[in-house]
């Protein structure tokens, strides 16, 4: 229970500062954990950070919660995770709470604000990843293919036929990279690791089911924190087709609180306890945080479930050469949902693609902090209003 405490307390703190997204986090983790505090040495957190890179889900946050369970079995695991998520958790639901008092946001300037950093934000992140993800041809083929596939077929099933595609084309016309024969850590008995994987594949089983019809909004959380490939900005699309497209959730609601999600420390998964508060005004405290638990619920259990086992799994060459098509796929998934609704519904007038174009140079020549970028597109936007038109 004391290491549990003192792994929570450290989290948290971290969970304060951690600006910057996922790559920041993974940079303060080996900091914080391998330098400072020898938690773990630096081949373990490498082997933990290359499980989370191939497991669907939010790869910082596995990490973290990977790191837990290395230091302190699952009660650490829980207890980082917990830590981390918390502070950004609070914000983005009382955001939420705070939002259910304006019955209309369409016309609000600092909404439509928080909507072109958006823009900038996942432009700019859709930019570093092909970059590192489709630095060859096959893999931007790969990525202009699920573009264009998502495109002709909208919707959960066409986003999840591109990205099983992209693994199976890679399979086919890829190399297979070469592994480590390094066994990671194993924290966890394979009992336990069973016992998870259960348990996510039953969640997979529900959310298919007919009679959660009456919670789609939880449905649509738990299928894409179990799809989402390459990170947090890839959810968008996911959760866009799950939750705006059936009219759970108005479209300008989700990206005021998706662009909100970038100028907060830690996870932009606690987007979902935003989106908890939207689905459900009437309870949105409870809303909220069981929006977040069941949007993180399947990345955490996969991480559980694998990691007694990791050691074996990742000597297969052909799994990681599937994960290289599958992550090029969500690249073009991220393309696709940037051009449409972000673009298409963003951009009003010049003045919206001025202060879109100024953010992302911001966010990418001039290394301004994405929670800066968000603060003045909102300011800028809400005194635009106030200027005369014509």
């Amino acid at each position: 229970m004391q290491r549990s405490a003192e792994i929570f307390w450290v989290f948290l703190r971290l969970g304060c500062i951690a600006f910057g997204g996922p790559v920041a986090h993974l940079g303060y983790y080996r900091r914080w954990f391998v330098d400072e505090r020898q938690w773990l040495t630096d081949a373990a957190y490498a082997q933990l950070m290359a499980l989370s890179h191939m497991l669907p889900g939010p790869s910082s946050s596995q990490t973290g919660f990977a790191i837990g369970l290395h230091r302190g079995g699952l009660a650490g695991g829980l207890a980082a995770w917990v830590g981390f998520t918390l502070p950004s958790a609070v914000i983005m639901i009382a955001f939420g709470v705070g939002t259910m008092a304006f019955a209309e946001l369409g016309n609000a300037g600092w909404l439509q604000g928080l909507k072109l950093a958006a823009i900038a934000v996942v432009a700019n992140a859709l930019y570093g990843m092909a970059r590192q993800l489709c630095p060859d041809r096959p893999r931007a083929l790969i990525a202009l293919g699920a573009a264009m596939g998502v495109s002709f077929m909208p919707g959960i099933a066409g986003q999840v036929s591109v990205i099983v595609a992209g693994g199976l084309v890679a399979l086919l016309i890829m190399p297979p990279p070469s592994v480590n024969d390094v066994d990671g850590p194993a924290p966890l008995s394979p009992r336990i690791g069973i016992a998870a994987l259960a348990l996510f594949g039953i969640g997979v089983v529900l959310v298919g089911l007919p009679v959660l019809d009456i919670a789609p909004a939880w449905t649509a959380l738990y299928r894409s924190g179990a799809l989402v490939f390459g990170g947090g900005h890839v959810v968008l699309p996911l959760l866009e087709s799950g939750l705006v497209n059936p009219g759970i959730i108005e479209g300008d609601r989700f990206l005021a609180g998706y662009g909100l999600a970038q100028a907060v420390p830690g996870p932009v998964f606690t987007f979902g306890g935003y989106l908890g508060t939207q689905a459900l005004p009437d309870m949105p405290i409870w809303a909220g945080l069981l929006g977040v638990v069941t949007l993180f619920a399947p990345g955490l259990l996969l991480m559980a479930g694998l990691l007694p086992f990791w050691g074996h799994v990742s000597r297969y060459a052909r799994a990681q050469q599937a994960l290289l098509g599958i992550n090029a796929a969500v690249v073009g998934l991220l393309a696709a949902v940037l051009w449409d609704p972000l673009l298409t519904g963003g951009i009003r007038q010049l003045s919206d693609a001025g202060i879109a174009g100024a953010a992302l140079a911001a966010l990418s020549l001039g290394r301004v902090p994405a929670y800066l970028v968000v603060a003045a597109c909102a300011a800028l936007a809400q005194l635009l209003t106030y200027l005369p038109s014509g």
